[in-house]
């Protein structure tokens, strides 16, 4: 008792001396805010090795600090030559140390990029200042470029050039090698017609570039990394399941399939290739909740792990066989299938992943009552990318499914699109069975061919091959007449086996992201600016990943219950995209709906301060209030029905724990993360 007495005796000293108020200091401290923002506070990032500090100049640590952590600004401080940052783990004054401000990375906003694989473009230029990329694209100077590109690539830059690095030759998956490359500043421009930006960006790699060689000068090292020794953490395994329609029309190219396979293993076992190709057969019907006899909705037969021996394949596979009811109408759902495949795919160590579908109906997309995945074809294609995975479909257009062929067709070319190729879509004409079995023999051998000849240049330690620009042969029972739509699909496989083993080979030579520094970039092909060379990510933690899910569902769920205006109703969705830009960890009460204070961004006069000066918006942000009005209600339907599937997709990426990343190489947890295409939210 006399303690409390006397802390409440201090308290009212204090009041009198300071007029009836307690001083700043015995406040609860605030974060620093943004220049010219008055709610958005100052954030920054952890790179690689920060350390933190008990007070400023201190010269010993009191631990290192996870890279990539978010945190909070509350102070500076000069000591010496040394800035020193005091930061905090949230705004509500609950700071921890402080750190060497070269240890950290303003973050006002968390997007972020990843460089597309350069085996299918150019490789993106990082420019030392503004001003030098500015010039470039205005003057449109094509001969320029080349020159600045060509000296990059052969890692001749000297130290007027404007051009201080190039994106690694190889392609560095973010997922496995992950890094960062922050937004810092922004500017729209044209790229010839096309709009574009221009990006100043961080590099940071999670681990060490190597160090760059003696004598050579910054810019130089960090556009031709030092290469490391082989290291070489897997054999070029292929991994490919056929997901198979197994309704009642689907017998003759059932069989067809397992001949088709049968010659492959054939031609493993005579290249001496037996353990490096492996097949996997899932086979879907469709709800059965509508048609209950059908006996299952999707079911593996050939578990991948099995699928390196022919005779348990063949084992497996002969228990397949067509359903002897139909299915409630003619679609299926075949996303329960390719969902199931890629589940499989994701437990052994592929370099090379594919998923081959064949059916003769369309799919039940996530608007359908009956489909039991929630997806839609954004949403499979995106988990199925970010898992390594292509999809490829032999759509069997017969004569009994016209009606349904310009709508399968749809569905199947948005899920079968991949980066920089193309759909990997055959309509197979009339569904002729003949025609089918050239096609699935053609594919076969393409990557039996792929294969071999990464094992063949591995034992011969040949140089890296030019890319394929003609398709590769066919099987020399095929015939020799091919006709265009064959062709040209045999092409796009050619292309995407030469990027898959050019990762594969160039993963053992080095070629990391360049060590931290800052540059400026711009986001289009300078060569082809119709094509874009980065893809916009938001790096969301598990956690705020669940708490994303959860927002999203209450809006919805608020709005369909009547409780929420249109106005409101966009307001919460604009809010929730905002936040999700700026701080994700505030997206529990960024809304009306799940806020006890029922007011949102709009609500409270911020939702400019937060939108403003982002680089990148989505769909939600550009639309207004207006243009709902304008809408008719079916359209309207369909907007909605899209947030509906983008939290199927947050459930599905939740799940899959292989595609977190722990930046502290322990298990996978809350605060592991991801980063989440800008497209896929909401």
């Amino acid at each position: 008792m006399t303690d409390r007495r006397t802390a409440l005796t201090a308290a009212l000293t204090l009041m009198i001396l300071f007029g009836g108020t307690l001083p700043a200091w015995a406040e609860r401290q605030k974060p620093l805010l943004m220049p010219g923002k008055s709610t958005l506070y100052q954030r920054v990032l952890a790179r690689p090795g920060a350390m933190l500090h008990i007070s400023a100049g201190s010269a010993h640590a009191l631990r290192e600090i996870k890279p990539f952590s978010v945190f909070y600004l509350y102070g500076e401080r000069q000591i010496g030559t040394e800035k020193w940052i005091k930061v905090g783990t949230d705004s509500h004054g609950n700071t921890q140390g402080w750190v060497k401000k070269k240890q950290l990375i303003p973050w006002n906003q968390v997007l972020t990029v990843a460089f597309r694989n350069p085996a299918t473009q150019n490789r993106v230029l990082l420019f030392k200042d503004r001003e030098g990329l500015k010039k470039l694209i205005q003057s449109n100077d094509q001969a320029a470029y080349q020159q600045l590109y060509q000296r990059a690539v052969a890692g001749t830059l000297d130290k007027d050039s404007p051009v201080i690095a190039i994106q690694p030759e190889r392609h560095v998956d973010i997922q496995e090698d992950f890094y960062l490359v922050p937004i810092q500043q922004h500017e729209d421009i044209y790229l010839g017609s096309e709009q574009a930006m221009m990006l100043q960006v961080t590099t940071v790699p999670l681990k060490e570039a190597p160090p760059p060689a003696a004598q050579k000068p910054v810019e130089q090292s960090a556009a031709t990394p030092e290469k490391r020794p082989p290291q070489r953490a897997r054999r070029f395994r292929s991994g490919l399941v056929f997901v198979t329609d197994a309704t009642n029309s689907m017998g003759p190219y059932i069989d067809r399939t397992r001949e088709a396979v049968r010659k492959v293993y054939r031609a493993i076992d005579q290249a001496g290739l037996k353990d490096e190709v492996s097949f996997g057969l899932v086979a879907y019907r469709d709800n059965l909740g509508a048609s209950p006899d059908l006996e299952y909705l999707a079911r593996t037969f050939v578990p991948l792990k099995e699928g390196t021996d022919a005779s348990a394949f063949f084992q497996g596979a002969a228990a397949l066989t067509p359903a002897k009811v139909s299915s409630q109408d003619f679609i299926e759902d075949a996303y329960a299938g390719i969902k199931r495949a890629i589940n499989e795919l994701e437990s052994g160590d592929y370099a090379a992943r594919y998923v081959v579908l064949i059916t003769d109906a369309g799919a039940r997309s996530a608007d359908d009552p009956l489909s039991s995945t929630g997806l839609s074809e954004d949403e499979l294609r995106a988990l199925a990318l970010e898992k390594g995975v292509s999809i490829w479909v032999l759509h069997l257009r017969t004569p009994i499914g016209r009606p349904n062929h310009a709508a399968a067709a749809r569905q199947y070319r948005a899920i079968s699109q991949y980066p920089g190729i193309g759909d990997f879509y055959y309509g197979v004409k009339m569904g002729r069975v003949q025609e089918f079995g050239r096609v699935l023999d053609a594919l076969a051998s393409q990557i039996t061919r792929q294969v071999r000849s990464v094992v063949e240049m591995e034992r011969a330690r040949a140089p890296r091959p030019e890319p394929e620009l003609a398709p590769e042969p066919l099987l020399n029972e095929a015939p020799a007449a091919v006709d265009n739509q064959l062709a040209e699909f045999q092409q796009k496989v050619a292309k995407l086996g030469y990027a898959l083993r050019m990762r594969y080979l160039q993963g053992s030579q080095g070629g990391a992201v360049p060590e931290v520094f800052d540059a400026w970039l711009v986001d289009r092909d300078f060569q082809n600016p119709a094509r874009s060379t980065l893809d916009v990510r938001v790096l969301l933690t598990r956690n705020q990943l669940s708490d994303l899910q959860y927002v999203l569902k209450q809006v919805l769920i608020a709005a369909e219950d009547g409780l929420l205006s249109p106005r409101n109703f966009l307001n919460d969705l604009k809010s929730l995209s905002a936040t999700l830009s700026r701080d994700p960890g505030e997206m529990q009460g960024s809304t009306s709906a799940t806020s006890a204070a029922g007011s949102n961004l709009a609500d409270l006069g911020y939702m400019r301060e937060y939108i403003e000066d982002l680089p990148y918006t989505g769909e939600v942000m550009n639309l207004s209030l207006e243009n709902w009005a304008d809408w008719p209600a079916r359209r309207q339907l369909k907007f909605t029905h899209r947030l509906e599937r983008k939290i199927s997709y947050y459930q599905a990426l939740h799940d899959h724990t292989d595609l977190w990343i722990s930046l502290d190489g322990g298990p996978i947890t809350g605060d592991s993360v991801f980063p989440v295409a800008l497209e896929m939210l909401p």
